[in-house]
């Protein structure tokens, strides 16, 4: 298979359309929703920490959502973080300041600022902040698609996912385009429900993120951070964990001129939003979807994983529709999540509207205004 992977692919908010004026109005049950995930209070100090490429009508709908909360709402325009965090000579001391003084912190990044040193997971978590990231995802499309999402249900989805989950031994997963990989003595990140002091979460919430120490199989890449969508078929074969073979043209030279020194498969995350975008959608935002699966490799350190501090050469890969199983027990199948089937999760569905409806994971049809899980159906 041979695509082309330049047409449309985009780089940063720069290369995305910008929101009308007029559809702030449309953009405010997401913001609302993300309020309510991050639980922000009145008068407490939020930081909306935005590139200077990001859309000014989402930042004014984001801003906006907080204002009504009465928050005290500072936002601080800065320069673009770097793909996979490999510009690490950035000290980004203004930022990290900034951070360090708000209670909550809403990040419209397009790469992950988590993945630079100042900003680490670590540094998150020594802050009594609440941090939700909305890279690639501060744009009108996610706003209005899987930021919609009624936040009760997508909680009913997680503890759900997360029970079975967390008590697997293996999973499993493989795709039409051939990946074939089995992970295992893995961790789950146990994030359930809103945001708490020193969490940092992606938003659109999205899925269930877990650390495997034992990872074999192949991987085909079906879109990456140093790579975009291969021009043709990119295989990554680990073994222990690590990358043994890079195999597909030059994609291949791309991933491993990001890290000479190889890679290991750092974590893996099973999408759970089923009105996150797939089609239109931006890679951070796919994998959110309901069903998806994605992966993030990182650089070795001497031959050794280190998991204690960023590796700056953080490729997340995607694939769209795989099937995953469980200890042997179909999870998703052709990219559909079966818990999406559950009858306790359609129950808590129908408090917001349709379960039909609210569940129907094509993104393509946007919930309507009063399925969003407003202070009505709350």
């Amino acid at each position: 298979m041979i695509v082309n992977p330049y047409a449309a692919a985009p780089f940063s908010y720069a290369s995305m359309p910008g929101a009308t004026p007029y559809s702030i109005v449309e953009l405010m049950p997401g913001a609302r929703n993300l309020m309510h995930h991050a639980q922000v209070a009145s008068g407490e100090r939020v930081l909306l920490l935005v590139e200077h490429t990001a859309d000014p009508v989402v930042v004014q709908a984001i801003a906006a959502a907080a204002a009504y909360r009465d928050a005290d709402v500072h936002v601080l325009s800065v320069a673009p973080f770097s793909p996979g965090g490999w510009d690490k000579d950035v000290t980004h001391q203004v930022e990290t300041a900034a951070v360090r003084e708000a209670d909550v912190v809403i990040s419209a990044t397009w790469w992950g600022e988590v993945h630079t040193a100042p900003l680490f997971f670590d540094q998150i978590r020594a802050l009594p902040v609440r941090f939700a990231s909305l890279h690639m995802a501060a744009t009108a499309g996610a706003m209005l698609t899987g930021a919609r999402f009624p936040n009760d249900v997508y909680y009913a989805i997680k503890h759900r996912a997360l029970t079975r989950l967390n008590a697997a031994q293996s999973i499993r997963v493989t795709s039409a385009l051939g990946t074939d990989l089995t992970l295992s003595r893995f961790a789950f990140t146990l994030d359930e429900g809103p945001l708490k002091p020193g969490d940092w979460q992606p938003f659109p919430y999205g899925g269930a993120n877990f650390h495997p120490t034992v990872t074999e199989g192949v991987l085909v890449i079906e879109d990456s951070t140093f790579t975009g969508v291969p021009e043709q078929l990119l295989r990554i074969t680990l073994e222990e964990n690590q990358v043994r073979k890079i195999e597909g043209g030059i994609a291949a030279e791309q991933l491993r001129r990001a890290s000479p020194d190889g890679y290991y498969l750092r974590h893996a995350l099973i999408g759970l939003n089923p009105k996150t975008r797939l089609a239109g959608g931006t890679q951070f935002e796919r994998e959110k979807h309901a069903g998806a699966f994605y992966c993030g490799l990182d650089a070795l350190r001497d031959g050794v994983p280190v998991t204690t501090s960023p590796g700056f050469a953080h490729c997340d890969c995607q694939i769209d529709r795989p099937s995953i199983q469980v200890d042997g027990e179909s999870f998703v199948e052709d990219g559909r999540l079966l818990l999406l089937d559950d009858p306790e999760i359609r129950e808590v569905a129908a408090r917001f509207g349709p379960p039909d409806v609210i569940l129907d994971d094509n993104p393509l049809m946007i919930l309507p205004r009063r399925y969003t899980g407003g202070p009505a159906t709350r």
